[in-house]
């Protein structure tokens, strides 16, 4: 069993020691099987899927010609890639998505070094398929420079197989709901061990922006008709791990958005608040008192066998609640349900809460070594140091100006150009609903399991 879980592994995130953010698709995805994939009041869940199209071809080159140009290309790529100068950067990856024997199987390795190629940013924010069409001699066309970047949007997917025409294979994706006429470099060979109803898992990228074909990228892992349980619960933890994934179906995205505001509202009712600062245990009992309302709430929309399903499914609101081990060794925990960014806990808040109330408190060093911390860590949100800036807006430059040892700081001309330096990876990226919901085709699965 361990192949279902290879997307998991091969994209393995930093937990950081200060915040979580909190992906609370577990009773989302309780309601999307029940209440959103039925004829919901906003039908929002009907199924979301794009047809394939013939590919378009791209001013005279014809999309087989572009398919047989990107084998070319994609072999200097990652040659480029392996090369001595990304050795460092390039071994940490390996090593750290190898499992905790360190061993590595290849498809795990194919993986990582795709990612790494398309998608790894260097220290100067650039990627390395970025640096290769800057350097590349003889420089590429123009076409060829955009089939080239145009593999930075990658799909990573649960796809399961719709039909064959000629040299494509028609995959719809279990994550975003979507569907792709995909092609491979290596001609109609990789895909003659499909069938119809099958499950792969994998990535793809676009051929050129222009077209709507796909090519494969990187490892393909094959599953039989009758893993379709198992993959719909890998589709499962995909999605609530990383909400982003539905970021190309914008009816799906805009559906998560208003569940979204739905949840934060049943916490504000709750708590009278979208942030409290708690003890530990006290948090962690808001949290699963939170959930409980949820399913409470979806529950009652149900009847017969789906209520009955639903109200004793797992997780149970005591599991989606748990805090971690670490956040519950703090001195306190803030639980704050932002409207963009969703539910997340950061731990020992209270103490910078306190700091910015009485700037008196930063003349001690150590009551800033948490500030700097919040700052410092890339993995922490900006919003955190924002909330306490509008809760204590009198307080934010004497604390910043004594954590900086600038005393011509000023928050409302400084503020922001701070974050952007030490928070660089929250500006590149669109903000995503902490939310996910689930398309009808992966709900029927989960429904047959």
């Amino acid at each position: 069993m361990r192949g279902y879980e290879f997307l998991r592994k091969a994209r393995r995130l930093r937990r950081s020691k200060i915040a979580i953010r909190v992906t609370p698709a577990r009773h989302t995805l309780e309601r999307s099987c029940s209440v959103w994939t039925a004829a919901d009041k906003v039908a929002a869940m009907a199924p979301h899927t794009t047809p394939a199209v013939d590919p378009t071809p791209v001013g005279d080159i014809s999309v087989e010609d572009l398919i047989t140009r990107a084998a070319d290309l994609k072999g200097e790529l990652v040659a480029f890639a392996q090369s001595p100068r990304f050795a460092r950067r390039l071994d940490a990856l390996l090593i750290d998505a190898a499992d905790r024997h360190g061993y590595l199987d290849e498809s795990t390795a194919i993986r990582t070094i795709d990612h790494f190629a398309l998608q790894y940013r260097l220290s100067d924010g650039r990627t390395v398929v970025e640096r290769f069409v800057a350097q590349r001699r003889p420089q590429l066309s123009d076409d060829e420079q955009a089939m080239m970047l145009g593999w930075r949007d990658v799909v990573e997917g649960c796809f399961e197989v719709r039909q064959f025409d000629g040299d494509a294979v028609e995959l719809h994706n279990l994550l975003d709901d979507l569907t792709y006429r995909v092609y491979s470099n290596m001609g109609r060979k990789p895909f003659t061990k499909l069938r119809k109803g099958m499950f792969v898992i994998g990535r793809i990228v676009p051929v050129h922006p222009a077209t709507d074909a796909w090519l494969v990228s990187g490892h393909f892992v094959t599953f039989p008709k009758s893993a379709r349980h198992q993959i719909a619960q890998t589709a499962v933890r995909e999605i609530t791990a990383r909400p982003e994934l539905l970021r190309r179906n914008p009816a799906l995205l805009r559906r998560a958005g208003e569940v979204q505001a739905e949840h934060r509202a049943d916490f504000v009712a709750q708590v009278g608040s979208d942030l409290v600062v708690l003890p530990p245990e006290e948090a962690q009992e808001t949290l699963r008192e939170h959930y409980r309302r949820l399913r409470q709430k979806a529950v009652a929309d149900l009847d017969g066998k789906a209520a009955k399903h639903a109200a004793t499914r797992r997780p149970t609101p005591e599991e989606m609640g748990r805090l971690p081990d670490e956040l519950l060794e703090a001195d306190d925990i803030a639980l704050i349900y932002d409207e963009s960014e969703g539910l997340n806990y950061y731990r020992d808040f209270g103490h910078l809460d306190a700091l910015f109330a009485d700037p008196a408190l930063a003349r001690a060093r150590t009551n800033l070594a948490q500030l700097r911390e919040y700052l410092h860590d890339d993995s922490v949100s900006p919003l955190a140091i924002r909330r306490l800036v509008q809760r204590h807006p009198d307080g934010a430059d004497p604390v910043f100006r004594a954590l900086l040892r600038k005393p011509g700081f000023s928050w409302s001309r400084d503020g922001e150009r701070l974050l952007r330096r030490h928070k660089k990876a929250f500006f590149d990226r669109e903000p995503m609903p902490s939310v996910s919901i689930i398309g009808e085709r992966l709900a029927a699965l989960l429904r047959t399991g």
